[in-house]
């Protein structure tokens, strides 16, 4: 979190960073698939989840910095279930098929609610 706390920094530069100076740290495999990578083959399902993702803070970060009262919205709390639910771990574990189709319909409802928030 320190190197977030410099000024413009994103969580891609804080993670180079990081990298830099640790090459031991990285951000794929945990849990039990510490063997395989978790990004790796993956685009299909982590695009969409980075591009929702990237939406919704474009959209409400910075209402949420002028009225933190933002977050008790209707717009804004439904915005961020399709967000959160589509970053379950089981879109990247089973990244074909079904579970893709339930991805990319929370994504689409996802952005949709972006897209209906004033």
């Amino acid at each position: 979190w320190q190197y977030m706390a410099q000024e413009n920094c994103t969580v891609e530069v804080a993670i180079a960073a990081i990298q830099e100076s640790n090459p031991n740290f990285h951000m794929e495999g945990a849990s039990w698939t510490n063997h395989i990578s978790w990004v790796q083959g993956y685009d299909n399902v982590l695009n969409p989840m980075n591009q929702l993702s990237a939406q919704f803070h474009a959209k409400f970060d910075p209402p949420l910095q002028q009225q933190p009262a933002t977050a008790r919205t209707q717009s804004y709390r439904q915005a961020l279930l399709y967000t959160l639910a589509l970053q379950t771990s089981c879109f990247r574990y089973w990244g074909h098929g079904m579970w893709t189709d339930y991805a990319r319909h929370i994504y689409n409802q996802g952005k949709a609610a972006i897209a209906r928030s004033a």
